[in-house]
């Protein structure tokens, strides 16, 4: 029996089930189970035998409107809720709900998903293929609201359209791959992907912090609290490892060798395989977080978690939202640069390049396997740079005289 056809006392149950797995406290479940005992009488009351996602719906309005409620109550009624159709319909838990994906109309809904298929077949990783899906979607509903109900109806004017309607132009590249795809698969006569515009990226120079700062941002890092001793654990596996942040939000227990003094990860953007030191200060700020600050959870989970349940993993926008609060309470100019997890990787590649530590090292440490990602720290080797500096040349003729303003721009 699916779980749409079973009783909704039963899916109740499961979902309150689910959630006290995920670490929901007793006040919390509490609640849920008030507000599902309503449902559960709402749909008593109207003689409705199976619960749905409208059925979740019809109650939440209903009981809104006949109930004084404040904002925040009403909010908590539309989460549990929803979280019962979730887990109704067969969606994966989530700690905070988002809303549902573009709906397709299904001659549309096919082609994606084909070409989504044809994306995993060809290698592409689960959050590239999830990265395409948005942008085809997109697309595919631009094409909509251009009139082109009908992929096979698809003209130039309309291409071209859509491209300009989205903000990031990242979306330009996936779109190329898809009409290229939907070309050779004879869905379309004509191959669009030529006609797709080519965004070229502007030549950044890697946005550094020097050692001081560093250092004034990680002692910035408050550890008298839970979360200030997490978050000073995991920023140091960044400011002093180089760490990505989904490499430092996926670590476990078994990347970690406490008695080797070493960590062992497959990298998440890779998949490539790294091994690093496990320094001394790093390792006693983790041992210090599991100690005295992380929650009491089974240690089949991430190391670093949240601090409310559910327990569950931090994210890496946590991670990036951490790196910008203590940016700014350690006093660090960031206007203009980059602050996120990874402008760590470039200070230290910098601070090491700087320190004549050879390229090919610089890229071992750092997970590269590209040996042309050296060109990258090329960019931040200051010192080296400065070596082939040109002499500014003395100025002469014309340009001497506008210089010392013994003749003005109209004259030239």
């Amino acid at each position: 029996m699916g779980k749409r056809n079973r009783p909704v006392e039963q899916l109740i149950q499961g979902l309150l089930e689910q959630l006290q797995l995920k670490c929901y406290g007793r006040e919390t479940l509490n609640n849920y189970h008030r507000i599902l005992k309503n449902l559960e009488l709402y749909m008593e009351q109207n003689e409705i035998p199976a619960y749905s996602s409208e059925i979740g719906d019809a109650f939440i309005k209903h009981y809104i409107s006949t109930h004084e409620l404040s904002i925040s109550f009403q909010k908590m009624i539309s989460t549990v809720v929803g979280r019962l159709s979730d887990y109704s319909d067969g969606r994966k838990y989530s700690p905070q709900r988002k809303k549902s994906s573009v709906k397709l109309p299904e001659n549309y809904a096919v082609l994606l998903e084909d070409y989504l298929s044809f994306c995993d077949q060809n290698g592409n990783r689960i959050e590239t293929i999830k990265g395409k899906k948005k942008f085809c979607e997109d697309f595919l509903t631009f094409l909509m609201e251009l009139g082109c109900n009908d992929i096979r109806d698809i003209n130039s004017t309309q291409i071209c359209k859509s491209c300009l309607m989205f903000h990031n132009r990242d979306a330009w590249a996936v779109i190329r791959m898809f009409l290229k795809h939907l070309y050779k698969e004879d869905v379309v006569k004509y191959d669009y992907s030529t006609i797709v515009p080519h965004f070229a990226r502007a030549f950044v120079i890697p946005s550094t912090y020097s050692k001081e700062e560093i250092l004034k941002f990680e002692n910035a890092i408050n550890q008298s609290s839970k979360s200030g001793i997490r978050d000073y654990a995991m920023l140091l596996l960044a400011t002093r490892l180089g760490m990505r942040s989904g490499d430092i939000a996926r670590l476990t227990f078994d990347n970690i060798d406490f008695e080797g003094n070493s960590i062992h990860i497959v990298q998440e953007k890779t998949l490539q395989p790294l091994e690093l030191p496990l320094l001394l200060e790093i390792k006693d700020a983790i041992m210090n977080y599991i100690n005295n600050a992380r929650p009491t959870v089974n240690n089949e989970c991430p190391i670093f978690l949240r601090q409310y349940a559910p327990y569950q993993g931090i994210t890496t926008s946590a991670l990036r939202f951490a790196t910008t609060k203590y940016f700014r309470k350690a006093g660090i100019d960031i206007s203009g640069k980059r602050h996120g997890v990874h402008t760590f990787r470039s200070s230290l590649a910098s601070s090491m390049v700087n320190e004549q530590v050879p390229y090919d090292v610089v890229r071992k440490v750092l997970g590269h396997t590209d040996p042309d990602a050296i060109k990258h720290y090329a960019k931040v080797d200051i010192e080296r740079l400065r070596e082939y500096a040109i002499a500014v040349p003395t100025p002469s003729g014309v340009f001497e005289e506008f210089l010392y303003g013994r003749q003005s721009y109209v004259g030239i």
